[in-house]
């Protein structure tokens, strides 16, 4: 399973921190686990031993002392009455002469030895382990003393068992904790992200909720509060500085349009006059179309159009805005075909889809020669809507795709071409405000542009606020795409 398909839940930071603590943790515990069982180990054999040690020293000075009797003696009451450790004396031909240990070492010195079948019957254990020193006392006989493992094993057997069930239950505490704090992480993050998309939808005035437990979260948030707020104090002064611009200047323009208008009205006909007031009069018109653009780029930008989205019925109007086009593409000697499916339906604004479209066509009839053949084509790919706008023209620069975008940004031999350079950059414009994949590309010849609705709702196209005319909409592009056949 791939790291993107594990729940969201678990593939948070908090939650890795989370793993990532517990797992150093753990380790630790293991490690000072390790240290514990070998202390505690190696403190039992020694006490062991000790014990052992101990019972031979004393039974060695009781055989020098007093004899084998007395130690024989020795043996058979320890044995009955002190059963703390277990002990056998053999002569010097091997018979057992007393004491309960199962057998004799083969060796002398330290031995672990185990019950055999035989020895069963004495011991009255299924197996048994013993820690065995075995001596020569003298004539033959030998002693041996030793102890059950039998404890020593039961002890590390529970501190093991104790020290897995320790780690088991912080590894649960340690999860179950680290879900808790992913999943008020998550809550956070979310608050927050929820808050940036709807600011980036338009709602400016959204903020991020506070808890007030004036953690770090709480901080953050209000930072970011603060910071929104300052932001749109910015955008609303550069909005307000735009439009007193534009209103400053659109004014005094207007004016000087109108008096070259009634200058050129009054004067005595003369082609050379006639012809510079004309020219001044296209300036004028230039500098106000592109105070027009840069406004209507601004407003789309800020995301105020949204509140218009709804339910619209693309296919017809794809159909209304390539008809329009037709007759001027074919004025310039170029061929305009569509290829819609019928009955497609997109959420988003009416007005600023056929804008866009109509920019498009503009761009593609403006900036190709005659003959050329242009498509615009609108479908229905799985979940989403694909439109296109393709010609067989002279095409761009693959480097240049991505800076067709640009405000004011134009190749160097549509430089004497009518036009601001704000066409495609109002186009891009319209396609973020929709949630739309916009793409600029090489169709080979000629240029592509390519729209991809994505997350569009479906359903029954909302066809009440049709305008009586849509092509009344598009006078402006026509116009100007008129006037660019005239000047040819």
């Amino acid at each position: 399973m791939s790291f993107a398909r594990l729940p969201r839940i678990v593939r948070t930071a908090s939650f890795g921190l989370a793993i990532l603590y517990a797992a150093l943790l753990a380790a630790s515990v293991v490690i000072l686990g390790a240290i514990v069982y070998w202390t505690v180990q190696t403190s039992l054999e020694r006490q062991m031993t000790s014990r052992i040690d101990a019972e031979i020293d004393l039974f060695q000075e009781e055989f020098k002392s007093e004899g084998l009797q007395a130690l024989i003696r020795e043996v058979r009451e320890r044995t009955a009455y002190f059963p703390a450790l277990d002990y056998l004396v053999l002569d010097a031909r091997g018979n057992r002469l007393a004491g309960n240990l199962p057998r004799m070492p083969k060796s002398l010195g330290w031995t672990d030895i185990e019950t055999e079948a035989e020895a069963q019957a004495l011991t009255r254990d299924v197996e048994r382990q013993f820690r065995v020193r075995s001596v020569m006392l003298g004539d033959g006989v030998r002693l041996a003393v030793g102890d059950d493992l039998g404890p020593v094993e039961q002890i590390q057997e529970a501190f093991l068992e104790a020290l897995g069930s320790v780690l088991l239950a912080f590894l649960l505490l340690s999860l179950t904790g680290g879900l808790f704090l992913s999943r008020s992480f998550l809550r956070q993050v979310d608050a927050i992200t929820q808050t940036a998309e709807a600011i980036i939808d338009g709602n400016l005035d959204r903020r991020i909720p506070l808890r007030g437990t004036d953690d770090n979260f709480d901080r953050l948030s209000s930072t970011l509060n603060r910071m929104l707020d300052r932001i749109k104090l910015l955008m609303e002064s550069l909005s307000q500085v735009s439009n007193d611009i534009a209103h400053a200047l659109r004014t005094p323009l207007g004016r000087l349009r109108q008096k070259l208008e009634m200058a050129r009205a009054d004067i005595e006909p003369s082609p050379k006059s006639e012809a510079a007031i004309d020219a001044a009069i296209a300036e004028a018109d230039t500098i106000l179309d592109t105070f027009s653009a840069l406004l209507r780029i601004a407003q789309i930008e800020a995301g105020t159009r949204q509140a218009g989205f709804r339910q619209i019925d693309l296919s017809t109007l794809f159909e209304t805005v390539a008809e329009a086009y037709s007759a001027a593409a074919e004025d310039q000697g170029k061929e305009l075909i569509a290829e819609i499916e019928p009955a497609l339906a997109g959420w988003g604004d009416r007005d600023l889809l056929t804008e866009m479209l109509a920019n498009l066509l503009d761009n593609a009839i403006r900036h190709t020669p005659k003959g050329t053949r242009i498509e615009v084509s609108l479908a229905h790919s799985g979940s989403k809507l694909v439109a296109s706008v393709a010609d067989n023209g002279p095409g761009i620069p693959a480097e240049e795709l991505e800076c067709v975008f640009r405000r004011f940004y134009r190749l160097e031999r549509s430089i004497t071409t009518p036009g601001n350079g704000l066409g495609l950059s109002l186009v891009a414009a319209v396609a973020e405000l929709h949630g739309m994949e916009l793409r600029a590309e090489n169709n080979a010849p000629g240029l592509r542009m390519t729209m991809t609705f994505e997350g569009q709702r479906s359903g029954r196209p909302d066809l009440s606020d049709r305008p009586t005319d849509l092509r009344s909409s598009l006078k402006g592009g026509l116009r100007g795409v008129t006037s660019s056949v005239a000047a040819e």
